[in-house]
Formats: structure tokens, sequence, C-alpha cells
């Protein structure tokens, strides 16, 4: 289904409304898709917007509540456009309940508004299966599975963001569509987020999520065949996971923060690794040995660490240092460094990321016992 999508922003919201329909209107052709931006003068006309695209099973919305009391009402009132609906708050919000089947996304600026537009199309073009592994509404995974009925490869992909809840699942929509076109399926992981819930709960997840694998599709996923794949403060997750796991095929770091430590001292992300670890290095050296890539070394797991070349320096450094040192522990590393900002290792359209999944494809054929 090619879908049409619909941009509308709410009464009283502060932004500038040019540059809401610039950011728009840049990202439809890069979507190849359709649409238009609205704005609505109050909560009467932003329903109104809301169920005239519910009428039309093509369009997805992306809708801007604002501040209007009566306007944020809307964001749980069932509709027909609920399934096809992402909010998106460019503020930060706390935990906040929407009608069900809808998204919501905040805390990432006007930005957030290209990668709300980006979701909303990716769930109505390439639907997921979600499945819960625990009671949190954080506690989940989307399964994408290849065409066909036998059994396939999977990839574990654990997003990034500095480890804050403004940044979530919806980061690594794209590469989850990608595998599961490359005949490899897609487990693409939420967790509890430290700022919120603290960094056992996020570790604790990040365990229980890759274990859920066993249940989420019986005959299908070949488990002796499975890469832990996580972007930026992802890359640390998967690392940790996949040397705690033991049976991980491949651990991938897309642009990792790979030494705790070393990013601490650095002041990585405006002091992103003490806030998500709950305090500095010499306060906690249990926790940071448990979580730190280069302090576990060797992780004992077939490794690829990817980077960008025009990424912050510091995480070019990072990764030299981290494939030099794991090698040097005895680790099978592969280092893939070639053009390409931070992003660029999640974006299906970038070299790099081509570059990458041929590496993770042909591994993990390599890890058939068959």
């Amino acid at each position: 289904m090619d879908p049409r999508v619909l941009v509308v922003a709410g009464p009283g919201l502060v932004a500038d409304p040019d540059l809401l329909r610039e950011t728009v209107e840049a990202e439809l052709p890069a979507l190849r898709v359709a649409g238009r931006y609205a704005t609505a003068a109050g909560p009467e006309r932003l329903w109104a917007e809301l169920v005239a695209a519910g009428r039309d099973p093509r369009t997805v919305v992306v809708a801007l509540p604002g501040p209007d009391p009566a306007a944020r009402a809307l964001l749980t009132r069932p509709g027909p456009h609920t399934a096809r609906t992402v909010w998106c708050e460019l503020e930060r919000t706390g935990p906040v309940p929407v009608g069900g089947g809808a998204a919501h996304l905040a805390g990432r600026g006007v930005w957030g508004l290209a990668w709300a537009v980006r979701h909303a199309v990716h769930r109505l073009r390439h639907p997921a299966r979600r499945i819960g592994y625990g009671a949190d509404p954080d506690q989940w995974a989307e399964l994408r599975l290849p065409p066909g009925s036998g059994r396939v490869p999977v990839a574990v992909l654990v997003h990034g963001g500095y480890w804050r809840s403004g940044w979530g699942a919806d980061l690594m929509d794209a590469l989850a569509i990608d595998l599961a076109a490359r005949g490899v399926a897609s487990w693409n992981l939420e967790y509890r987020r430290p700022d919120r819930h603290g960094w056992a709960a996020t570790t604790a997840d990040v365990a229980g999520g890759l274990a859920a694998l066993e249940a989420a599709a019986p005959g299908r996923l070949d488990l002796d065949r499975v890469a832990v794949i996580g972007h930026s403060a992802g890359g640390q997750l998967a690392l940790r996971a996949a040397a705690d796991a033991g049976r991980v095929a491949l651990a991938v770091s897309l642009a990792g923060v790979l030494d705790l430590v070393g990013g601490h001292r650095r002041g990585l992300g405006a002091g992103a690794v003490a806030a998500a670890l709950g305090g500095p290095p010499d306060a906690l050296p249990e926790v940071y040995a448990a979580a730190d890539p280069t302090a576990r070394l060797p992780l004992g797991v077939g490794q690829l660490v990817v980077q960008g070349r025009a990424d912050d320096p510091d995480l070019v450094d990072i990764g030299r240092r981290y494939a030099r040192a794991a090698r040097i522990a005895g680790d099978d590393v592969e280092q893939l460094e070639l053009p390409g900002d931070h992003f660029a290792v999640i974006d299906p359209a970038a070299p790099i990321w081509h570059a990458t999944a041929d590496r993770i494809v042909t591994r993990l054929a390599a890890a058939s016992p068959g």
C-alpha cells in the first residue's frame, strides 16, 4: 500500500509553522510518498482532520497536539485514524497514554517530526508484530519475518539515543525492514531507559528481550544464527548482551559507545554515561566493569565494529582503539570504517550500511551448522 501522509499541528504549538512545513516537505520525497501539512486553529478542527484522514486506509497521520488541554485529550480518543497515527511532541514529556494502536514520540525537537513521518510510513508499508516480554509499556519488541516458511537467521536490533527516553526503537525501523528483505528476521527491541527506570532495568530488559526470541516465532527463527546489532549507545548494550548471553553468532556495533570510562572522561553526550549508569566510574567500579565492552574483553563472540568517518571524532577514536584491543585480547573482530556520519550507519540508502548488511548476512550464513 502506498501511503499518503497528513501532518497536522494543533492549536498553540510553539514552533515556527514554516519550519515544520519545510521539515515535512523535505522528508516526503525521500520516502517517495505524497502528503500535506496543515494547522488546526482549535481542538475541533484538529479532530475533524484526524477523522477525515481515518476514512482513507492509505493515509497515515502525524499529529502535533500542542499544549491545549482539549487538543491533548484527543491523544486517547478512539477514532478511525487511531491505528495509523503517530503523536509527535517536540518537547520532553513523561510517559503519555495514547489511543490503542497509535504511537507517541516526544522530546526530539523539530528533528523529531522527520522521525515521526518516517515511523508513520514504515508502520503502514511494512507492519510488524509487536510482542511484549514484560509488564511495562516499554518492554516489547517488533518482529518482521522474511517471506516464506523456512527457518531464518535473526537480527536483534538495539537502538541508541545515549540511553535517554526521548529516543526509541523507531530509530531502527528502516534497518529492520531492510534486513527482512535480505532474508534475516528482525527483532526490534524496546527497553526501559535508565533516566526513568535505572541502569539495572535497562540491562535486564535487553537480556530479557534477547531471551524472549525463543518464543517469538517457533519454527521460523534459527537461534543458532543470531546477530545482536546496536547503534550508538545501543552498541554498548548489544555487545554487553552478547557477552552475557553466550549463544550469539555475531555482535555488531554501529557507531557504538564501546569505552564507557573513556566516554565519561571525554564528556560524551553531555555527561550521558554517568547519567545512565548512575554515577562516575570511581563511584561505581563494579557497574562499569560489567557494562563496559572494553573492560569485558575478550567477549568470546564474533564482532563487527562499524564506524562512519564523519562521525564524532571521539567515537571514531573509541571504535579504532576498541577493535585493536579486542583483537589483541583474542576476539574475532572485523572493523569497518567508511564515509558517513553518525546516522548513515542506520540508513539503508547509505553505502556504509550496504557494506555492513552484506557482512552480517555472510557471517550469519557461515554460522549455520549446515
